[in-house]
């Protein structure tokens, strides 16, 4: 129920994407294999929020994936299985994270991506991540979109600049590592108005 406190919700996006050679939808709860043989690895994760999954972490990250369909208010995420020829290929995400104003739909959004390590150097995750802020700036009413990497994920921070995302910021020592030391974070960002024109 929409009180005058609360903005309405956002109606879900309109899913699958299809680009040239890839077909982006939501994550089934049949991907665990597939996403979970990526995520196991060490290099893979090595510069995400998270180490590399056993069973039980997968468990809990399929749980959020499956769950993240159609987002509305900041916090919710949309994530996106990526395949080609029928093959998952990595997984994409959409975060909502603020508003404008407490009665508005979110404004800003944050970008994330994991591939899979076999399928790298074909320019999928380009695609993919292309696709999905093309999504973002048309089915909502965003005004930034962004992504926070650590600056040592050079193939990262090359895929924010191929999407045509501007480096704002490298923040120092403000994330906790999972060995106990701390790390940068590197910020992109691109604003509506730069997709537009693009």
């Amino acid at each position: 129920m929409t009180t005058a406190s609360t903005p309405p919700a956002q109606p879900a996006p309109p899913l699958p994407l299809a680009t040239g050679r890839l077909v982006l939808r939501t994550v089934l709860a049949s991907d665990g294999a597939a996403i979970g043989a990526y995520c196991a690895d060490p290099e893979v994760t090595r510069y995400l929020p998270f180490a590399a999954l056993d069973a039980e972490g997968l468990a809990e990250r399929m749980a959020r994936l499956v769950a993240a369909t159609a987002p509305s208010v900041p916090g919710e995420s949309l994530c996106l299985a990526v395949l080609h020829d029928d093959v998952l290929v990595g997984d994409v995400m959409l975060r909502l994270t603020d508003r404008h104003g407490p009665q508005d739909p979110p404004a800003i959004g944050e970008l994330g991506w994991v591939f899979s390590p076999e399928y790298a150097g074909r320019g999928f995750a380009t695609e993919a991540a292309r696709a999905l802020v093309d999504l973002a700036f048309t089915h909502y009413p965003l005004h930034r979109l962004m992504a926070r990497l650590d600056p040592r994920n050079v193939a990262s921070a090359r895929l924010c600049e191929r999407l045509g995302m501007t480096r704002e910021a490298h923040t120092r020592e403000d994330y906790a590592d999972r060995d106990g030391t701390w790390s940068d974070t590197a910020v992109y960002g691109l604003l509506r108005r730069e997709w537009a024109g693009s």
